[in-house]
């Protein structure tokens, strides 16, 4: 390869990693799980490629879509990289999701094949998907699925590795995952990420050290949790894998394992510095990335003796802004990285002065190192990729010292405990519900961090309503995050002339007396825990 900008295959495919790492320290430790189950870099290549054997036998090769349902833990990552060490495609998908939203994905991923947590089984019970026909079952107590054929989790752990050579070499620029968005104007779109994408994702943000070990806060079917795990294998690192972030168990779990890196969300240090109290850590930490830079963020690193970062970052990008070392200007996502250019443009793609707000667009100098488009829907990869900049849908200002604020999302997403909401999905499933006529979902201010969901809908006349029993009703249909806190009542939703809805309004108008708050009345919603 005689391109200076593009990674060789050994610094950013993961088969070609993996295999250099087990051959040069095999007994350096790759993770360390829940109920301190630790694995060398021995184990792991045994276990991936005996799992990947068990994929091939199946039928599976380069370039085929493989879907994974699974929370944090052994299981999705060995499922993850057999995967990927045959060439095939890893699409992750929300442990979370369910009804038409699961559907859709799963029809849209393409996937014949899913390796499933035995306790989701029973959610594609009800569905009919367009090619998924085979799953492989792992853990829990599975029912019978009608339309899908079950395998035993077994077949992932044959008694010997058969032939795993390739057709062809796995290429920087083949597709290494389908990653799904959130959906802000309409169904969700499936990022295509190459691996020289997840590679320049993973390593832009911070240069790793040869004892460095991460703990992964995020889970692995969004691009933050599949990047920092992606970071260790190309690094040679180790991580710390625990099935799902709690406050109580990081400072016992990063003294105890000696976690040198970490990133926080949201309001993850805030919460980090209250449930420190007044005792001070005996800890190895010493670099954190936080998103947003707030105040809790800079107190963090103060008060903790870390250094501290922090960037903006999308599915479809690569870290594209980065901070310097303790940055102290709140709001900042700091400045492009070396090898991308940015700019803030209106709607003609024309740039603004500095201090006027804008749509943030980017582009790199390397190829493949943003995503090359959405599976199947080139309308959307078009739009979002037209004048030769990828256009981000969120709003930012630039000041005169070249850095780059957040402002606000263009489109309709909601960002709630670090996911990312879809008002279209959640307005699609309010308007399945008997009594209601048409919704609008806006983001509200929560007295936390980022936003709560606010619910409007008007009702189909002469019926009658109840929140709770609304409440209940879209439990089974929907994420636990998704599920509106707020629903306020009213006669028509405001529109434009040509019938738009005008959320500004309702978002304007916010939390008014008669707005109902499902934490006032005591209605509790938790997402599903599995191990």
């Amino acid at each position: 390869m005689t391109d200076p900008r593009m990674m060789s295959r050994e610094q950013c495919v993961l088969r070609y990693a993996l295999d250099h790492h087990v051959a040069a320290q095999p007994d350096t430790v790759f993770a360390i799980f829940d109920d301190d189950e630790r694995w060398t870099y021995r184990e792991l290549g045994d276990r991936v490629r005996r799992a990947a054997s068990g994929l091939r036998a199946l039928g599976i090769g380069q370039g085929d879509f493989v879907a994974s349902w699974l929370p944090n833990g052994p299981d999705i990552v060995v499922a993850w990289f057999a995967i990927n060490y045959l060439g095939a495609v890893y699409v992750p998908v929300n442990i979370h999701y369910r009804g038409a939203l699961l559907k859709h994905a799963l029809d849209l991923s393409g996937a014949t094949l899913a390796i499933v947590h035995g306790d989701l089984v029973e959610r594609l019970a009800d569905l009919e998907f367009d090619s998924l026909t085979r799953a492989i079952v792992i853990g829990g107590d599975p029912v019978a699925v009608p339309h899908v054929a079950l395998l035993p989790g077994e077949v992932l752990a044959p008694e010997t590795v058969g032939d795993l050579s390739l057709a062809r070499p796995i290429e920087p620029w083949d597709v290494q995952s389908i990653i799904f968005t959130s959906g802000t104007t309409g169904p969700s779109k499936g990022v295509l990420s190459s691996y020289l994408h997840l590679a320049s994702m993973a390593l832009s943000a911070s240069e790793m050290q040869p004892d460095d070990r991460q703990l992964i806060t995020l889970p692995m079917f969004h691009a933050g949790g599949t990047a920092a795990l992606f970071r260790a294998v190309l690094t040679g690192t180790s991580a710390v894998i625990p099935a799902s972030f709690r406050t109580q168990d990081f400072w016992p779990v990063v003294e105890r394992y000696e976690v040198t890196t970490v990133v926080l969300l949201g309001v993850m240090s805030g919460f980090l510095i209250a449930d420190a109290g007044d005792r001070q850590p005996r800890h190895k930490l010493r670099n954190v990335t936080v998103l947003p830079l707030d105040q809790s963020a800079i107190e963090f690193g103060r008060r903790f003796g870390c250094t501290t970062r922090t960037t903006f970052n999308m599915t479809e990008t690569s870290m594209p802004i980065v901070s310097e070392d303790n940055p102290t200007a709140l709001g900042s996502a700091g400045k492009p990285r070396a090898g991308v250019e940015a700019r803030i443009v209106d709607a003609n793609d024309c740039e603004v002065p500095d201090g006027d707000i804008g749509e943030l667009i980017l582009r790199c100098d390397t190829p493949w190192a943003m995503t090359h488009g959405y599976h199947r829907n080139p309308e959307a990869t078009a739009a979002a990729w037209r004048n030769g900049w990828f256009h981000t849908g969120d709003r930012f200002r630039k000041d005169g010292e070249g850095n780059y604020f957040f402002v606000d999302r263009a489109k309709d997403a909601i960002r709630r405990r670090g996911e990312n909401i879809s008002s279209f999905e959640v307005e699609a499933e309010l308007g399945a519900h008997p009594a209601v006529r048409e919704a609008a979902v806006v983001a509200v201010q929560s007295e936390l961090s980022e936003d709560e969901v606010l619910a409007a809908v008007a009702l189909v006349e002469g019926a009658t309503f109840d929140p709770v029993e609304v409440i209940d009703f879209l439990r089974p249909r929907m994420a636990h995050f998704m599920i509106p806190r707020y629903i306020r009542v009213i006669d028509d939703l405001p529109k434009t002339p040509t019938m738009k809805v005008q959320k500004h309004i309702l978002r304007d108008a916010g939390i008014t007396p008669d707005t109902w708050d499902r934490v006032a009345a005591n209605v509790e919603v938790k997402g599903v825990r599995l191990g």
